[in-house]
C-alpha cells in the first residue's frame, strides 16, 4: 500500500510551543526494536520499522504462535500461554527478550503495557529506550483523578466529579448523590472503556461500582475509580499532541470519536465535523497546555467532552500512547506518527513546526469486530472461514492483524481489522467508506460490517450530527428488518445448485463416469420431474426453495410451494479471487459474491452480507435443536469466555435480576442475570472454566406449568 508522508527539515521554532521543561536531547541510533503487542498494532509498527530500515523483534503466546505479526517481523520470542497475564503483560519477560535480541528500544503499541508506569520506568532502568512519554507523566495522566487536578491548575476546563483517595463504599455512594444520577464511574487507569459504568440510579449503583472495580483489577490491576457527571448528549473530541525532548510540541487537530458502543469506540473521523476555526484552535491549545504541564514528550492524545450544542468542552483524559485511530490523524496531515514516535524517541526534533502541519480532506476509520450487534454487541470468537479485502490504495487503507484462516481468539480484543478512507471532503470519504466496507467480506463469524454499513450511511450520521448516545437514539433505523428479500433466496438456491453441481461434474470427471445433473448424492430431495427442494435456513427460519432444471444453468425456481415461478439463471465465476454469481431473475441482472463450504453460504450485496446455513438431516441438528428449547429454565453464556465468578450454588433462590455468574471475554466483564424468579437447579462449570458460547451454566428447577 502506498503512504501519503510528508516532512521537511525543521527551522525556527516561532510556530512550535515551547515546554518549560526540557529533557535530554542526545541522539541515539535505534536500528532494532522489539514490539511489545500483538495483532495490527504490532503488524502497523512494523511496517513502518522496516521502511527505516529497522529490524524487527516480535513476542507472541501459545495462541499466536501463526500470527502475521510473528510471521512479518524479522524475529519472533514465545513468551507464555495465552492470557495476557500470562504473556503480553510479563513485563520482565519482555526487557528479557529484548536484552537477549539486543533491541536498543521497545514500541509498546497501545493496551497491555503502553501506559504502564512500572514497566516504562524498567526500561529506563534497563537501558533500553521505551517509545513513549516519560514514567512521571504516564503516571500524571494515566491517574485520572491527578491528571484532573493537573489539568484544573494549567487552566484547561474539568468537568464535575469526584477524584478523592478515599474508596469506601460509604464516600463514593455519597459522592454520586452530591453529584446527581445518572454518575459516570470509571477506572482511574487504563482506557477502551474497561472499567467503565454508568450508574442511572442510587439502586444501580453499588453493583455497577463492584462491576467497574472489578474489571479495572483485571485490565489494569488496580481498582481506584472516579466519578463524573455524567453528561446526556456529549460529543466526544479527542486531539493528536505530540512533544520532543528539546522542548517543542505541537498538536496535529482533532478527530471526533462519538459513536461508541458499550463505551468503546466504532467509528472515528477527523478533523472533527461542525467545528469553526476559532474551536479547533482554542482545542489544539488547550491540549498543548495539557501536554506542556506534564514535561510530556512524543505521542498523545488528549481526550475532551464536547457538548453538543453549546460546543464547550471539559477535559476528559489524556492517553499517553498512540491511538488506535490514528491513522486518521495521518491522512489528513501527511504524516507517518510511528515514525515520529522512534525519532523521537532517539532523541531528534519535531520534523514541522505547527504552521508547517497541513489539515486537508477528511478521513474516517471503521473498527471491524468480530462482534453480534443485534445481541448487544456481544464479542465474538472463532475461524476466519472466509476473508477478502478492498484493494489497499493511497486514499485506502487496511490495517490488520489477520488472514483468512486464522483464529478471533477468546482471549483478546476481538477487532478484525480498520478500515481507513481519505477523501477530499467529508462528503466524499463517507462515500468511500460505504463503497470500501461492501468490500470487505467476512463469512462464518458474525461481524459488525452490516452494522457499520447502515450507520454510515444514516441520514443524521451523513449530516455529522454525532454524539454519544448516537446509537440508542436511533437504535431503530440502525437495526431495521434484515430479513431476506426473494431475490436474495433464489440468489442463495441458485449458488448452491450451481456450487453442487461444479463439485458432482469434478467428480464424475475424475472417475471417468457419466454425469447427470439431477442424481446427487446431496440435501436435495430429488423427484421424477427434475424438481429439487433446497432448503437454506436464515436464523431460526428455513425456506425451501423449489426449483425446476430447464438446462444451461436456467430454472423455475418457487418459493411458495410451487404455488408461482419465475424464471432465472446464473452462473459461478471467479472474479479478483471472490467467487462472484452472475444470474438473470426474472429479466433483472445482477451480481453478488458467494461464500459457500457445504455448511455456510454467504452472500455480499449492495446492503451487505446475508448469512445463511444449508440444511442437515434431523440426526445432525437434534442435539442443537435440543439446546435451543427450555431457555426459561437455564441461563446460558452469551458469548465465548472464561467463568470468572460464580454467585449461586444448587439450592438457592433467585429472583428475576438477580445476578448469577460473570463471564470474562476479549477483556470486558459480563454479568448473566436471572430470567425469572426461581430456585438453581444444578451448576455445570466451575471458576475458571473455558466455556463456548450457549452453553448451559446454571440450571433453574423447572416450574409447574
Amino acid at each position: 500500500m502506498m503512504w501519503r508522508v510528508l516532512f521537511v527539515v525543521s527551522g525556527p521554532q516561532g510556530g512550535v510551543l515551547q515546554t518549560a521543561k526540557r529533557l535530554k536531547s542526545t541522539v541515539r541510533k535505534i536500528d532494532k526494536l522489539l514490539i511489545a503487542n500483538r495483532g495490527e498494532i504490532a503488524c502497523r509498527v512494523i511496517r513502518t520499522a522496516k521502511r527505516l530500515g529497522i529490524r524487527t523483534v516480535a513476542v507472541y503466546s501459545e495462541a499466536d504462535e501463526r500470527s502475521l505479526h510473528v510471521s512479518m517481523a524479522d524475529e519472533a520470542y514465545k513468551i507464555g500461554p495465552p492470557p495476557v497475564s500470562l504473556s503480553y503483560l510479563r513485563g520482565e519477560k519482555l526487557l528479557e527478550v529484548a536484552k537477549i535480541s539486543k533491541c536498543q528500544a521497545i514500541h509498546p503499541g497501545y493496551g497491555f503495557l503502553s501506559e504502564n508506569v512500572e514497566f516504562a520506568e524498567n526500561c529506563q532502568n534497563s537501558d533500553v529506550i521505551f517509545i513513549g512519554p516519560p514514567a512521571s507523566a504516564i503516571r500524571d495522566m494515566g491517574i485520572k483523578s491527578t491528571s484532573k487536578h493537573i489539568m484544573s491548575k494549567a487552566g484547561v476546563p474539568i468537568i464535575e466529579g469526584y477524584h478523592g483517595e478515599d474508596q469506601s463504599m460509604e464516600k463514593l455512594k455519597s459522592e454520586a448523590e452530591r453529584i446527581g444520577f445518572p454518575v459516570m464511574i470509571k477506572a482511574v487507569r487504563g482506557g477502551g472503556g474497561k472499567g467503565m459504568r454508568v450508574a442511572n440510579t442510587a439502586k444501580d449503583f453499588e453493583e455497577a461500582l463492584e462491576s467497574a472495580k472489578t474489571e479495572s483489577q483485571k485490565a489494569f490491576g488496580d481498582q481506584v475509580v472516579l466519578l463524573e457527571k455524567f453528561v446526556g448528549e456529549p460529543r466526544h473530541v479527542e486531539v493528536q499532541v505530540f512533544a520532543d525532548k528539546h522542548g517543542n510540541a505541537v498538536h496535529l487537530y482533532e478527530r471526533d470519536c462519538s459513536v461508541q458502543r458499550r463505551h468503546q469506540k466504532i467509528i472515528e473521523e477527523a478533523p472533527a465535523p461542525g467545528l469553526s476555526a476559532d474551536l479547533r484552535h482554542e482545542l489544539g491549545a488547550a491540549a498543548v497546555r495539557a501536554a506542556k504541564a506534564v514535561g510530556y514528550v512524543g505521542a498523545g492524545t488528549v481526550e475532551f467532552i464536547l457538548d453538543k450544542n453549546t460546543h464547550s468542552f471539559h477535559f476528559m483524559e489524556m492517553n499517553t500512547r498512540l491511538q488506535v485511530e490514528h491513522p486518521i490523524t495521518e491522512m489528513i496531515t501527511g504524516t507517518d506518527l510511528v515514525e515520529w514516535q522512534i525519532k523521537i524517541a532517539s532523541g531528534e526534533k519535531l520534523p514541522l513546526n505547527q504552521e508547517d502541519i497541513p489539515l486537508k480532506g477528511h478521513a474516517f476509520e471503521a473498527r471491524i469486530y468480530a462482534e453480534d450487534p443485534r445481541g448487544g454487541f456481544l464479542p465474538g470468537a472463532g475461524p476466519l472461514r472466509h476473508l477478502t479485502t478492498p484493494n489497499p490504495s493511497e486514499d485506502v487503507r487496511i490495517e490488520t492483524g489477520v488472514n483468512q484462516g486464522d483464529e478471533v481468539s477468546v482471549f483478546y480484543d476481538p477487532m478484525i481489522a480498520k478500515l481507513v478512507v481519505w477523501g477530499e471532503d467529508r462528503s466524499e470519504a463517507l462515500s468511500k467508506l460505504q463503497a470500501k466496507l461492501l468490500e470487505y467480506n467476512i463469512a462464518g463469524l458474525e461481524t459488525n460490517v452490516n452494522f457499520l454499513l447502515d450507520l454510515a450511511k444514516h441520514k443524521e450520521f451523513e449530516a455529522g450530527n454525532v454524539h454519544t448516545n448516537f446509537i440508542e437514539d436511533y437504535y431503530d433505523s440502525l437495526f431495521s428488518d434484515d430479513t431476506p428479500s426473494d431475490t436474495l433466496i433464489i440468489q442463495g438456491a441458485l449458488a448452491t445448485i450451481l456450487q453442487d453441481k461444479s463439485n458432482n461434474v469434478s467428480e464424475a470427471v475424475r472417475n471417468n463416469d457419466a454425469y447427470n445433473p439431477f442424481v446427487v448424492e446431496s440435501a436435495f430431495r430429488v423427484n421424477y420431474n427434475l424438481v429439487k427442494d433446497v432448503k437454506l435456513k436464515f436464523k431460526d427460519t428455513e425456506n425451501v426453495i423449489r426449483m425446476k432444471d430447464l438446462g444451461q444453468n436456467s430454472f423455475e425456481i418457487s418459493l411458495d410451494k410451487g404455488n408461482t415461478w419465475v424464471t432465472a439463471n446464473g452462473e459461478l465465476t471467479l472474479i479478483n479471487g471472490n467467487t462472484v454469481l452472475k444470474s438473470t431473475i426474472d429479466g433483472v441482472k445482477s451480481k453478488v459474491n458467494v461464500y459457500n463450504d457445504g455448511e455456510v453460504l454467504a452472500l455480499f450485496h449492495d446492503k451487505g452480507k446475508t448469512q445463511f446455513t444449508h440444511y442437515q438431516p434431523k440426526f445432525l441438528t437434534a442435539e442443537e435443536e435440543e439446546a435451543t428449547t427450555g431457555l426459561l429454565n437455564r441461563a446460558v453464556a452469551p458469548m465465548p469466555g472464561v467463568l470468572d465468578k460464580l454467585l449461586v450454588k444448587p439450592g438457592d433462590l433467585v429472583k428475576k435480576g438477580d445476578s448469577l455468574f460473570v463471564l470474562i471475554a476479549m477483556k470486558m466483564e459480563h454479568v448473566v442475570k436471572a430470567n425469572r424468579d426461581a430456585e438453581i437447579d444444578n451448576v455445570f462449570f466451575k471458576v475458571g472454566d473455558s466455556v463456548p458460547k450457549d452453553s448451559t451454566i446454571v440450571q433453574f428447577k423447572e416450574t409447574a406449568e
